[in-house]
């Protein structure tokens, strides 16, 4: 089979000719018919990733495609299913271990860059049928991440005002999933092309954060200055004290990224004074993988794709996720 490998100790890619893995007894062997990048995968070429990966693996932790072998003690599926798989296989609810993050898709195992990978079946989930497998491999990572964040330190209300910044997959896909929910969603982005695109999908306001660089008084402003209920930040270290004064007493704070840098701070009293939760999260369980799914279904939530690469292309997928001009997921279809 086809597989792009890590090189030079995770700093470059190059195609390479293998063997197909052959399955163990709890082993799915799936025919990958679509993979997307997230932030991150740009980031372990930039030698900017500080999480355990594989230096010689395959990349990308979000894929789909069809079951083409089991084990002989595999349960969960069967040949000809549609499927995805959770970024952590050995994650299926409760907190977030250390033994889940050491199991990562495309970090620390082969990822779905590949005409074909193999998972343990704890990881698999199944598609909906409306779901193409494009649209289905822009899920992992992305959107499982804005369901958890939207719902980790406290449940997602309906009528609560959400936060998002940028049109990357996480941020549209916590606007989604929030109007799922019956939420208001603000926004922040730095185009009026992108703020179109929020708008289009259901927020409230954007703001255009190069024209109000404070644009936390915007928020508040928007808010009758009282903030929103919960922040989903995603830039970290430029974005961090600003999405703390945007954030209303007794408020939420998901940390996803670290587009912007890995510093930033908040000063101690202002969590304390005004008892704002900060957490951050791992991506999360299958359990919230199911869920989402579910969810999409109910409403027939389409993904936003940005663009669309043959595998040949790869190199240029991962130029357009360094570029970030990206709206939404890009993805790379399957080798032919």
């Amino acid at each position: 089979m086809k597989a792009i490998r890590f090189t030079n100790a995770g700093r470059s890619l190059a195609l390479n000719e293998e063997p197909t893995p052959k399955t163990g007894r709890y082993d799915v062997l799936i025919k990958v018919h679509a993979a997307s990048l997230n932030y991150r995968d740009q980031a372990i070429l930039d030698g900017e990733y500080g999480g355990p990966f594989n230096k010689n693996g395959v990349p990308l932790s979000d894929g789909a495609g069809e079951v083409v072998g089991v084990g002989d003690g595999v349960t969960r599926v069967k040949i000809g299913d549609r499927v995805s798989a959770n970024c952590h296989p050995h994650w299926i609810g409760g907190a977030n271990l250390p033994e889940y993050q050491s199991d990562s898709l495309g970090m620390t195992t082969d990822g779905w860059l590949a005409e074909y990978i193999l998972v343990h079946e704890n990881a698999v989930v199944h598609l909906p049928a409306y779901m193409s497998y494009i649209e289905a491999a822009s899920l992992p990572c992305a959107a499982v991440t804005a369901w958890t964040a939207l719902n980790l330190a406290s449940p997602l209300q309906p009528g609560q005002t959400v936060l998002v910044q940028g049109t990357g997959g996480v941020a549209l896909f916590a606007l989604q999933v929030a109007r799922m929910f019956g939420a208001q969603v603000l926004a922040i982005t730095s185009t009026d092309e992108k703020a179109g695109k929020l708008k289009e999908l259901g927020a409230e306001a954007v703001v255009n954060y190069r024209t109000f660089p404070d644009w936390e008084r915007e928020i508040l402003t928007l808010t009758n200055g009282k903030g929103v209920d919960k922040v989903v930040d995603i830039a970290g270290d430029k974005t961090i004290v600003k999405s703390a004064a945007s954030t209303r007493k007794g408020g939420d704070i998901t940390i996803v990224g670290f587009v912007s840098g890995m510093g930033g701070g908040i000063p101690p009293i202002d969590i304390l004074s005004r008892a704002i939760t900060v957490v951050g999260t791992g991506i999360g369980p299958r359990i919230n993988f199911n869920n989402l799914l579910t969810a999409m279904d109910m409403h027939k939530v389409k993904p936003v794709i940005d663009q669309v690469f043959p595998f040949a292309e790869y190199r240029e997928a991962y130029r357009r996720i360094e570029s970030g001009n990206h709206i939404g997921k890009v993805v790379i279809e399957a080798a032919n």
